[in-house]
C-alpha cells in the first residue's frame, strides 16, 4: 500500500496509492460491507456513490457465514427484524436459545422447504415436554411470519398447527413446614433468611427481588418496578420483612448481594437460592418459584372483596393477580386505602 492521498476525505473513506500508482478509495465503516469508490473524492460521481452507500443498511452479523434462503439465514434477518428487537431482553434471550438449537440441527435446510407435516413432527417429537413444544411452535411462528414478510415464503405453516394442551396441577407452593425447616437452618440476619422473606412476603419475581432496596422504600410501602411486565407496584411492607430487614446488615443499594459484594443478576440468584434449599428441602420444590407460589397465603394485603385466606396465585394467568395489580397496588391507591396498610401492621 503506498502512501495515503487526502488528509481530509469524506466521513469513512480511506484512500491510498497502489502498487500501479492508480489512486483507490473505498468506503470503511464498521458494521457495513466495504465498497469501492468512483473518481475522486467530492468530485459529483463520488459524492453520488458516497451517499447511496451512506444510506444503505449495516451489514447483518453472520450473514456473510450463510446460505440464502435456509433456516439459519432466516435467523440471522429475523434477529434484525423489528418485532425481535422489540422484545423484551429476557425474552430475546429465549427466543434466541430456541433458535441456535433449532439451527444447530436444522439450519441448513431450505425455509420454502418448511411443510406443516413438519412442524407437528417437531412438536410430537417433545410430547413429553409440551411447554418445550409450544414454545418451539411459538418462536417458528414468529420466524415465518418474518420469511413472509421477507418474501422468503408464500405462506405460515405453522399457522394451522394446534398448541398441546398442558395438564398439571401447578408448582407446588411451600407449606408452612418446609418454610420452618428453612428459617430453623438459615437464622436471622443471614443473606439466605432476607432472600426468604424478600420472596414470601412481596411476590415478586427473582428479577425483582435482586433489585429491591432500602432506597425503595417511602413510608412503609416498597416501591417496585416489575422488569418484565414495567407495572409499578407499592407493596405494604409486612411486619415480618420488615423485622428481617432490620436485623440483616447491608451497605448496598440492594438488599442481596453475591461473594463479591455485588448486586445479583437473576440466573445466578436462582441458582444460589437452589443451593441454600438444598439442605433443607428437596428438589424442586426447594425454589424461587415454589416459593413465590406460596405468597398469597402468607403475604398477600387483605382487601375488603376477598379476604386473605381466599386468595391464591394462578398458573393459568399472573402470579400477581390483575384484581391487586390494578386495584390496590398502585401506589396512588394506597394513599386512599390506609386502613388496609394499618390492618395488615397490626396483624
Amino acid at each position: 500500500m503506498g502512501p495515503h492521498l487526502m488528509r481530509r476525505p469524506p466521513k469513512y473513506v480511506h484512500g491510498f496509492v497502489d502498487r500501479h500508482g492508480k489512486a483507490r478509495f473505498y468506503f470503511r465503516r464498521a458494521g457495513y460491507k466495504k465498497i469501492p469508490l468512483p473518481g475522486l473524492p467530492w468530485s459529483p460521481a463520488f459524492m453520488e456513490a458516497y451517499e447511496t452507500v451512506l444510506a444503505e443498511q449495516p451489514l447483518q452479523i453472520g450473514s456473510t457465514r450463510t446460505k440464502p434462503g435456509t433456516v439459519r439465514a432466516l435467523a440471522v434477518s429475523y434477529f434484525y427484524s423489528p418485532e425481535f428487537r422489540s422484545l423484551r431482553p429476557s425474552s430475546q434471550a429465549i427466543y434466541r436459545g430456541i433458535i441456535d438449537r433449532f439451527c444447530s440441527q436444522y439450519g441448513e435446510n431450505r425455509v420454502a422447504n418448511l411443510k406443516r407435516e413438519h412442524v407437528v413432527k417437531l412438536m410430537a417429537a417433545r410430547a413429553d415436554k409440551p411447554v418445550a413444544a409450544n414454545n418451539l411452535r411459538k418462536v417458528l411462528r414468529a420466524m415465518m411470519k418474518h420469511a413472509v414478510e421477507i418474501g422468503l415464503r408464500a405462506d405460515d405453516p405453522t399457522r394451522d398447527v394446534k398448541a398441546i394442551r398442558v395438564k398439571s396441577d401447578g408448582f407446588h407452593s411451600w407449606n408452612d413446614d418446609e418454610i420452618a425447616r428453612f428459617e430453623k437452618r438459615h437464622s436471622m440476619g443471614t443473606p439466605a433468611r432476607l432472600a426468604l422473606a424478600l420472596l414470601l412476603y412481596t411476590g415478586q419475581r427473582r428479577s425483582d427481588v435482586v433489585r429491591m432496596g432500602p432506597q425503595h422504600i417511602r413510608n412503609g410501602v416498597l416501591g417496585v418496578r416489575q422488569q418484565k411486565t414495567g407495572i409499578d407496584l407499592g407493596i405494604p411492607i409486612h411486619p415480618t420483612l420488615a423485622t428481617v430487614i432490620a436485623e440483616t446488615p447491608t451497605h448496598h443499594l440492594t438488599f442481596l448481594t453475591n461473594q463479591f459484594g455485588r448486586p445479583f443478576t437473576a440466573g445466578y440468584f436462582g441458582q444460589w437460592f437452589r443451593e441454600q434449599c438444598d439442605s433443607v428441602i428437596a428438589a424442586p420444590t426447594g425454589s424461587v418459584r415454589p416459593l413465590r407460589a406460596g405468597w398469597p397465603r402468607r403475604g398477600a394485603p387483605p382487601t375488603r372483596s376477598r379476604p386473605l385466606p381466599a386468595m391464591r396465585a394462578s398458573r393459568r394467568s399472573s402470579t400477581t393477580p390483575k384484581r391487586w395489580t390494578n386495584r390496590n397496588w398502585q401506589p396512588r391507591q394506597w394513599r386512599k386505602q390506609e386502613h388496609s396498610v394499618a390492618n395488615l401492621t397490626q396483624g
